[in-house]
């Protein structure tokens, strides 16, 4: 029993830490077979939301809307949104449906549940999940479920406020 709580007392200590940790240099492929980086999109002075999403979630379907919204609110002031498709590149043809379907207004890239988890430092559950990265790259926290808009910039308003710095961009309302 004290070996158990000894190892949840690390855990715990530890999580802090890793939700600073940047953007793991994690190579998915986009639409077109080409190899990506993940840090091509997050990183850039700018806030990122990685949107996961699979072509056979209802969910995703029914909600991935918000993020085109977002999307166009931000991209050019203070944020933006990849999409992560969990496919698998064999599914490339359904997740391309997906996209063009959605009207999906942002870059997405396709890779495995697995990419998923280790790009979310291990924390990955299912479809939906959003990712919430700082300007600078650094995994804040993620949110499992469906997101609006109005809940991406109140979760990001949130994070800009314990994570303050100079640099960093400012969350504007719609």
């Amino acid at each position: 029993m004290l070996p158990r709580i000894r190892l949840l007392v690390v855990m715990l200590c530890l999580a802090p830490l890793l939700a600073l940790a940047a953007a793991p240099d994690r190579v998915f492929k986009d639409f077109t077979g080409k190899d990506r980086n993940v840090n091509e999109f997050i990183g850039h002075g700018k806030w990122t939301v990685v949107a996961i999403w699979s072509a056979d979630c209802p969910i995703c379907r029914r909600d991935i809307y918000h993020m085109t919204f977002f999307h166009d609110e931000h991209r050019n002031k203070d944020a933006t949104v990849l999409g992560l498709s969990v496919d698998g590149y064999a599914n490339r043809d359904k997740a391309q449906g997906f996209v063009t379907d959605q009207s999906l207004n942002f870059p997405n890239l396709i890779g495995s549940a697995e990419d998923a988890a280790q790009l979310g430092n291990g924390t990955f559950i299912g479809t939906p999940t959003y990712y919430f990265f700082s300007p600078d790259g650094k995994f804040l926290t993620q949110r499992i479920g469906p997101v609006t808009q109005e809940q991406a910039e109140n979760i990001l308003r949130d994070l800009e406020k314990k994570h303050q710095k100079p640099a960093n961009k400012k969350i504007s309302k719609n």
